[in-house]
């Protein structure tokens, strides 16, 4: 936790007035005792009510002023905690979308969204303990000693030595606690993962009738977290009665001996009072730390959760900005002997060289995992090569600066991902100050035009999260449109056709053909129908080229391509297109 106290600098004036504020209510706090001990000793006993109404008034003064100092403390630690949380969740939010596909594969998003709410909340909810009752708690117990001695030496022993038989239970109990506190964590992301899987596939659970197996799958998981709870929880229960037998043990102790102190004169029954109202505060503040030790745990296992995501630096780095200039004849896209892996396997892609002049259409075909979306991710720099280099308008991708490298690009990927808002809201991601003629233009290409106008409220239409409304070929119409809104210098398709119709693509094609001149088109498919018109088609084969060229080259001299065209098509549609 102490790493992140960076986020508390904005609210040093309420990390001070916050603990002053509680120290002297606690003050407050550990003066009554010695006025309801001076109430007992001389207006009581005297019978004098007007003594017994002015140190009550005084009583009723201090829990007054003890209240108007605790709102203060209140309101600091609500401000400060408050605004440590809220600091906190946007820097990670930033430093989140500052990381590449391969740390967010590794950290996966259902951790990532739990760390963001619960790790933070309980981070917050430790920063406003900290102002509230880590400096009183320990104050009340060191004073209530202290005042206790002052009363009497001999019967403050008895004070110690309660104090201390607590602090050591409370040390053997959250010891043992601690290790449950930090699994919960982890097993709190699976409930996560398993809630976050059952939301988001509720429609492919359905369609399989997969209800019941799932609903036990996520019981199992619960009831793996509720078992490590319970063990926590059944530990942590043991603090109240243990410190209750002591403390009241104490008492016990303090009325016997003190009581003969009382029968000798040595002691009034007044002060005999106040050391049992001092065994009370011990006691409750006792009990207050324990609760600390649990919040801070909790915190604690949380912080490093935090940090690890700070600490995961992303391993596409930001370029220079420094480009040479593009000379005449340089190719849009280059390869040159690029190499790829992900971590902890083998190659997805292996020496990858190949160019593609600006204003070609190329197509990248093959089979299931032959590397076609990894090959096409490495252009806007998702990955980096772990070989090789790629290049664009004859510089290393990672010599751009991210914004002008993906200014320079417009992708569609394989899932087609909407945002909650309207069609227009979702068409000016790429180009936030987009016309609507821009808009209609690149719905009328993207054939996502018809269905649009046939809506009442036409490009105004309210999209649900992810496009739930909407089918499979109309998200991938739209996404399709949105890319081309921005007029990117190149298009990058990743098999986002897949939902169409042959009549819809076939009309894709010939518009992209007709209206994007001077645009360089990269198509990504399993349809030879869609690559097949391509100025140059790239076939892939386990990660590796296994030929590139036009279509009639390709189908009479490479194999896995002539294989793919006659699993799709008729050999004299093949040849006779």
């Amino acid at each position: 936790m102490f790493r992140l106290r960076r986020f508390l600098k904005d609210y040093k004036l309420q990390l001070t007035i916050g603990p002053v504020c509680k120290l002297i209510e606690a003050i407050f706090e550990l003066l009554i005792p010695l006025i309801t001990a001076d109430i007992i000793d001389n207006g009581v006993k005297n019978s004098d009510i007007s003594y017994v109404l002015q140190k009550g008034g005084l009583m009723v003064l201090l829990g007054a002023l003890g209240l108007g100092f605790a709102l203060v403390c209140q309101k600091s630690a609500s401000i400060a905690s408050q605004g440590f949380g809220t600091k906190v969740r946007n820097a990670m939010f930033r430093h989140i979308n500052t990381l590449s596909h391969n740390e967010l594969d590794k950290l996966g998003t259902p951790s990532l969204i739990t760390r963001m709410t619960n790790d933070i909340n309980r981070l917050q909810l430790a920063v406003a303990m900290l102002i509230r009752l880590v400096i009183r708690a320990p104050f009340l117990v060191i004073g209530a000693l202290i005042m206790a001695m002052t009363i009497d030496l001999k019967l403050s022993l008895i004070f110690f030595a309660a104090a201390l038989l607590i602090a050591v239970i409370l040390f053997v109990v959250m010891t043992r606690s601690v290790p449950f506190y930090k699994a919960m964590q982890k097993k709190m992301d699976t409930v996560s993962l398993i809630s976050r899987e059952n939301l988001s596939g509720n429609r492919v659970i359905r369609a399989f009738g997969r209800q019941k197996s799932d609903t036990e799958r996520f019981q199992a998981s619960n009831e793996e977290l509720t078992e490590i709870a319970v063990k926590a929880g059944r530990l942590s229960a043991l603090l109240n009665p243990m410190t209750y037998v002591v403390a009241q043990a104490a008492i016990i102790a303090v009325v016997w001996f003190g009581g003969g102190l009382v029968f000798s004169g040595e002691l009034k029954t007044g002060q005999i009072i106040a050391l049992v109202n001092y065994m009370t505060q011990i006691l409750l503040a006792m009990i207050v730390v324990s609760n600390l030790v649990v919040i801070f745990t909790n915190a604690s296992a949380s912080a490093s959760r935090v940090n690890e995501v700070f600490d995961t630096l992303p391993s596409v780095q930001e370029g220079e900005g420094i480009v040479p200039e593009i000379a005449e004849h340089t190719p849009c896209i280059a390869f040159d002997k690029v190499s790829f892996s992900y971590s902890g396997s083998g190659h997805a892609l292996k020496d990858i060289s190949f160019t593609l002049e600006r204003g070609q259409t190329m197509g990248i075909i093959g089979g299931t995992g032959s590397g076609k979306s990894t090959l096409v991710s490495l252009i806007p720099r998702f990955y980096d090569a772990t070989q090789g280099r790629v290049l664009v308008d004859g510089a290393d991708v990672k010599q751009y600066k991210m914004a002008d490298l993906r200014h320079k690009i417009g992708i569609v990927p394989q899932k087609a991902e909407l945002f909650s808002g309207t069609i227009k809201d979702n068409m000016r991601w790429g180009k936030r100050d987009a016309s609507d003629a821009e808009i209609e233009k690149a719905l009328k290409i993207a054939q996502a035009y018809e269905f649009v106008a046939k809506l009442p409220e036409k490009t105004e239409r309210y999209i649900s999260p992810g496009g739930k409304n909407l089918s499979g070929g109309q998200r991938q119409r739209l996404t399709i449109a949105r890319a081309l809104v921005g007029q990117p210098e190149i298009l990058i398709l990743d098999d986002s056709a897949s939902a169409l119709d042959f009549a819809t693509d076939a009309a894709l094609r010939k518009a992209l053909y007709e209206e994007t001149q001077g645009m360089t088109v990269i198509m990504v498919s399993q349809r030879v129908g869609t690559v097949r018109y391509a100025d140059k088609i790239l076939v892939l084969d386990g990660g590796e080229i296994a030929g590139i060229g036009t279509h009639n080259e390709l189908f009479h001299h490479c194999e896995v391509y002539k294989e793919i065209c006659l699993s799709q098509l008729k050999a004299e549609e093949v040849e006779n297109p």
